[in-house]
């Protein structure tokens, strides 16, 4: 999560800042049926560090290109951030739309 989530919530407990921020900010849902890889960075040849369960929504903080993945939203270089260091590919979220819907990461 960028510190300009926390900054916009300035005067709040730290830990009550991070949960508005997160909720503040739409979910989406992960392609059905499908058990969601999450990597340590935008791309295929980044470590798996968990997997989401089936019927999985995620909260996108920001977006970047990483390897492209064909998926049952189409085939995209889009790399959705989901949280500290945890990336899962675009092609398997449905956002609604084939570009991006978030800022780029920094």
């Amino acid at each position: 999560m960028s510190v300009d989530h926390v900054e916009e919530l300035e005067g709040r407990g730290e830990g009550e800042a991070v949960t508005m921020a997160a909720s503040a900010l739409p979910s989406y849902a992960v392609a059905p049926g499908v058990r969601l890889n999450v990597r340590s960075g935008p791309g295929t040849g980044y470590g798996i560090v968990r997997v989401l369960p089936e019927g999985a929504r995620v909260t996108i903080f920001c977006q970047r290109p990483g390897t492209t993945v064909a998926g049952p939203y189409g085939t995209s270089n889009i790399w959705d951030n989901i949280d500290d260091g945890e990336y899962v590919a675009d092609a398997y979220v449905n956002t609604g739309s084939d570009g991006y819907v978030r800022p780029r990461c920094g």
